[in-house]
């Protein structure tokens, strides 16, 4: 029984499962929109949140505070420089998730989750 676990494991150990959400989470930050899973997506969409909220302070704390979550240095430049000021207004929901087909393969369902 899951009594008071808060989270997906997402079928994977702690260690693989934040590695995944970290580079998903970059993914989103460099792209601003990718195709996943819609698991997968909820997990992310909350640590992408997140990161947004901590670039809009624009300071050398809030880079190494990013730089401990993020694991490319290009993505915590573009959520200082360009993220933060764009969201600076907003106090949340920076991102959206828009249903798409089942994957052909094993019929998983697919989403497109994007920056707003």
């Amino acid at each position: 029984m899951r009594h008071r676990h808060k989270g997906k494991t997402l079928d994977r150990q702690a260690q693989a499962r934040n590695l995944m959400l970290r580079n998903l989470a970059a993914s989103l930050i460099l792209y601003e929109k990718i195709k996943t899973t819609e698991a997968r997506a909820k997990a992310v969409k909350s640590i992408v949140d997140h990161v947004i909220m901590i670039g809009r302070a624009g300071d050398l704390n809030a880079r190494r505070q990013l730089l401990k979550i993020l694991p490319v240095k290009n993505a915590v430049a573009k959520v200082i420089e360009d993220l933060g000021p764009r969201y600076k207004k907003r106090t949340g929901g920076c991102s959206r998730i828009i249903k798409l087909l089942p994957r052909q393969g094993d019929a998983a369902k697919m989403v497109h989750i994007e920056l707003v």
